[in-house]
């Protein structure tokens, strides 16, 4: 079973939509990504995507105070309940109409969620296991527009929402007699943020127009009180009805929900404009405005679009949509700084526990920033592909990704860390192809604008600028296995252009193809290029025969796309009818052919008028990958599925669903008939940009403001795929962003030799022999992990070189392949680089024999090697850092003390200087005494 891949992570995508979280700790930020949530370490500078999702955009999440449970809510309003420790779903809810915010109380006990008008107080979820994990407590009514803001008090005892009708409400958590709601208004426009200061009562309200009110209670935290208790439940109907009659006569402030079976379902909290009853001998709270402060603002477009504020450190921090931001110290107002951050509207702010660290989302840009205020310094910074991403390409090996977007940007990423280290803007136009040169130290890019570049990672530079003698728009591109030579197809000419890496230089422009150029592929063995176009036809080019045609083999469609095996020895095309085709390249010959049109169940679009069937009659793949052994190839296209298909046997093996999102088009493959109406589909009336997003639309010809912004659901799409050179990790670059799909070796069981007497018993009876050799063999033959894991690390250090020496040949890639994939991950480092250095030492000459097929397996062992390499090269300078400044710390403190010691002993000498001259003077003085009593 080798198909076993399972999604790792997602790169280039930080931020979409929705609130940031800062982690327990504050060393983490947990950032929605369109329906999946990503956690960013930024101690250690590393990301990871939870293996779970949403069937939407998420639009709001909740972190529990002990950061083991997240809520996570779509656009819908449908939620789950998600475990950060074991990264599993818990439960599943739907609220039934979208939900703008969710806050846990401090004390964990209870959660709330805003949804139109009203407040929603559940339960939280504990240990207990609960059928419904989502136990609804109360309902607080009182806003008259839609919520948007939620913050707790610190003892979890009231809790204050936002509202869009300008108004602030203020509901007790629990039944106070003297605090049941309050109003507050104040504000011109939406209210952004409502924070309540450090144990007290006492509030700061911030509007979108940049007003910032300070309201001072009455009353502290202390100084609530408990309100009356509810009244027994009578047993007979009569005295049920008459306490109903006596009740709806009282307050109309408070009631109980009653279902027909005469449990409590939840208590309703209505507000009115009237003021709550005051309860006798207890004084309602009440509220005053202390101050009211206004942002500097540079225009009607400067709206203010988020707040976050600090309770400890009483700081205010707020976003604005011209992307700068505020820092200001309350109550006072005390400007710390104001920094603009970026071009697009900020859309939330996050402060870690500590206040030292803000975050910052951008959903215009996809901009994810954490800023340290204090020493005004980055301490995260990235942005994804902002348009589509178009290509992709591993390095060598295996450590790095290359992609290339829509935006003309050109990305390299660390497949270890999940970040993005460079990003290269030279080119003006979409970039369409990206690759790296044979050293991995060179990316080399293909654009729209008409130039091929070529990047140096180890200064970060554009080295190389290619074009050619007439604009042409370059569509593809290919490096041969020596990197010298650069070759482009281009869409408008239908010629190849031919460069010399080292000079830049023009050296041939190949023409024959009637159609644009769609893809391009060199030999990995010989100089051969192949070369794919919509004329039906892929033409093998010989480059160490001037360039000639070698051979063309003919399609019966469009060709789309073409690859090469990694031994060379085969081809694979993919034509427009959605057949995969394999040649033979020495003989021109067709060896096979595989039909996946009916694999790829495409979904039907809102703006299709036809159905998913019949659109799929038209669609193909239009991208290929060869795995690292040459078994299998990976195909994809316009389509939510990513096909794997075995080559020999010809049959699909696996189809993986990138993505289950239907916030993006064409993932259904039925219209839902509710939203149809006899003039067309409800999901094409445009609904605008909408009222909240906090930018206003000027009039046309004005530099802010967009009059065209339409809203459009993207489609999805994979439009590039690759595998590592290790073999276990294959890469796909869709709409939702870059997909790393990673071997799973937990769930499978491919045992290799087994027989009756290989059972783990008999592995560990031959270790308490101490017939190492032996139990590894059987180990292997079992092929479970664990148990190989066991046995190599009860080996004695010293029995190394021995055991080595006596394996069977087939034994040795098995071994050397699973120290590869273990050192990777392992805190053994030196055991297994002794493991790793007696094979190659001695059977390296063998191993070299069978290269192709060991390649892999070496390629995954450098990339093991290199990171551990990376990692303790960090400790050791951090470590040496540390040691230099503690000597130079020690070697200070040891001057002070010498000069300290050198003060103190003039001062002794100064003292009994001037004792013996005191000394002196007595003596003198007593002398004279007696020489006058004399």
């Amino acid at each position: 079973m080798k198909f076993a891949y399972k999604f790792s992570n997602l790169l280039g995508a930080f931020y979409r939509h929705g609130n940031l979280c800062f982690s327990k700790d504050g060393n983490s930020v947990i950032s929605p990504v369109g329906n999946r949530i990503s956690v960013f370490d930024l101690k250690n500078n590393k990301s990871e995507t939870l293996p779970v999702s949403t069937t939407k955009n998420i639009s709001c999440l909740g972190i529990s105070p002990d950061g083991n449970l997240a809520i996570l809510i779509d656009e819908d309003g449908a939620a789950i309940l998600v475990s950060l420790v074991t990264r599993a779903v818990l439960h599943h809810h739907h609220f039934h109409s979208p939900v703008h915010s969710v806050s846990f109380s401090p004390d964990g006990r209870k959660f709330v969620i805003t949804k139109e008008n009203v407040a929603l107080m559940y339960h939280a979820p504990g240990r207990n296991r609960e059928f419904n994990a989502f136990a609804l407590d109360k309902s607080y009514y009182g806003p008259f527009d839609e919520t948007t803001c939620i913050d707790w008090t610190d003892d979890s005892k009231c809790f204050a929402v936002g509202s869009k009708d300008m108004t602030t409400w203020i509901f007790g958590a629990e039944r106070w007699a003297n605090l049941i709601y309050y109003s507050l208004g104040g504000h011109k426009d939406i209210i952004v943020g409502c924070f309540f200061e450090k144990d007290s009562l006492d509030m700061y309200t911030v509007s979108q127009e940049g007003t910032l009110c300070v309201w001072e209670s009455d009353t502290e935290l202390e100084g609530l009180r408990k309100g009356p208790k509810y009244s027994e439940r009578k047993k007979t109907e009569e005295e049920k009805k008459k306490r109903e009659e006596e009740e709806s006569n009282e307050d109309d402030d408070i009631e109980d929900i009653v279902g027909e079976d005469g449990e409590t379902r939840g208590d309703v909290i209505k507000g009115s404009a009237d003021t709550p009853k005051q309860v006798e001998g207890i004084k309602n709270v009440r509220y005053s405005q202390r101050s009211k402060h206004y942002f500097n603002k540079e225009g009607d477009f400067n709206k203010l679009t988020s707040a976050a504020f600090h309770k400890k450190t009483r700081i205010l921090v707020t976003g604005f949509a011209s992307g700068a931001f505020h820092l200001h110290e309350l109550p006072e107002f005390d400007l710390i700084h104001s920094l603009s951050i970026s071009d697009q509207r900020i859309s939330t702010i996050a402060l870690n526990p500590t206040g030292d660290w803000i975050g910052f989302g951008c959903s215009g840009l996809g901009q994810l920033l954490v800023w340290e205020w204090q020493s005004e310094s980055y301490v995260f910074k990235q942005q994804g592909h902002f348009n589509n991403m178009n290509s992709l390409a591993y390095s060598p090996d295996g450590q790095y990704l290359v992609t290339g977007g829509d935006d003309g940007k050109v990305k390299v990423w660390n497949t270890n860390s999940g970040l993005c280290f460079v990003t290269f803007t030279e080119h003006s136009s979409s970039v369409t192809n990206v690759a790296f040169n044979s050293s991995g130290f060179v990316v080399v890019s293909a654009s729209l604008d008409g130039t091929v570049r070529a990047f140096d990672l180890h200064r970060y530079r554009n080295f190389r600028t290619m074009t050619s003698p007439r604009p042409a728009q370059f569509s593809s591109l290919a490096l041969d296995s020596s990197g010298e030579l650069v070759c482009a197809g281009s869409q408008d000419s239908f010629e190849i252009f031919l460069w010399s890496m080292q000079t830049g230089r023009l050296l041939e422009v190949l023409s024959g193809h009637e159609g644009p150029v769609s893809n391009l592929c060199f030999s990995p063995v010989q100089s051969v290029l192949a070369s794919v176009s919509w004329d039906k036809t892929v033409r093998l080019w010989d480059m160490l025969d001037s360039w000639q045609t070698k051979e063309t083999l003919r399609l019966t469609s469009d060709g789309l796309a073409v690859t090469y095996r990694p031994d060379g020895q085969e081809l694979a095309v993919a034509s427009l009818d959605g057949e995969i085709t394999f040649w033979n390249p020495q003989t021109g010959g067709q060896t096979g052919s595989i039909a996946g049109r009916h694999d790829l169940q495409m979904g039907r679009k809102e703006t299709e008028k036809i159905t998913a069937k019949q659109s799929a009659k038209g669609k193909s793949f239009t991208c290929l990958c060869y795995s690292a052994d040459g078994e299998s190839i990976l195909a994809g296209g316009q389509s939510k599925f990513v096909c794997i298909y075995n080559i020999k046997e010809h049959v699909l093996m696996k189809k993986f669903e990138i993505s289950c999102n239907l916030s993006l088009d064409a993932m259904e493959e039925f219209l839902d008939r509710r939203k149809m109406t006899e003039f067309g589909s409800l999901s094409l009336v445009d609904e605008g940009t909408g009222d909240g997003d906090g930018v206003a639309l000027s009039l046309p010809g004005v530099k802010r403001g967009d009059m065209s912004s339409r809203r459009f659901k993207p489609e999805i799409r994979v439009s590039s795929l690759c595998f590592s050179p290790t073999g276990r990790s294959w890469a796909a670059a869709s709409t939702e962003g870059l997909l790393i799909y990673s071997l799973d070796t937990s769930l499978v069981f491919d045992p290799y030799d087994l027989d009756m007497d290989v059972t783990p018993a008999s592995i560990r009876q031959q270790m308490k022999k101490k017939e190492w050799a032996s139990a590894i063999l059987l180990s292997f033959r079992l092929n479970e992990m664990p148990l190989i894991r066991e046995v190599l690390e009860a080996v004695p250090y010293n029995q190394i070189t021995v055991v080595c020496s006596s394996l069977p040949d087939v034994y040795v890639d098995k071994l050397l392949n699973f120290v590869a994939s273990t050192l990777e991950k392992s805190n053994h480092l030196q055991f297994y680089l002794s493991w790793a250095q007696c094979l190659l030492t001695l059977h390296g000459q063998k191993l070299k024999n069978r290269s192709g097929a060991v390649l892999p397996t070496v390629q995954q062992l450098l990339k093991s090697i290199q990171r551990h390499s990376d990692d303790l090269s960090k400790l050791c300078d951090w470590n040496i850092y540390n040691i230099r400044y503690a000597a130079a710390l020690s070697k200070q403190r040891g001057m002070k003390r010498t000069a300290a010691e050198s003060l103190s002993d003039e001062e002794d000498e100064e003292e009994e200087e001037v004792a013996m001259d005191s000394g002196g003077d007595e003596e003198n003085i007593l002398n004279e005494s007696v020489v006058v009593e004399n």
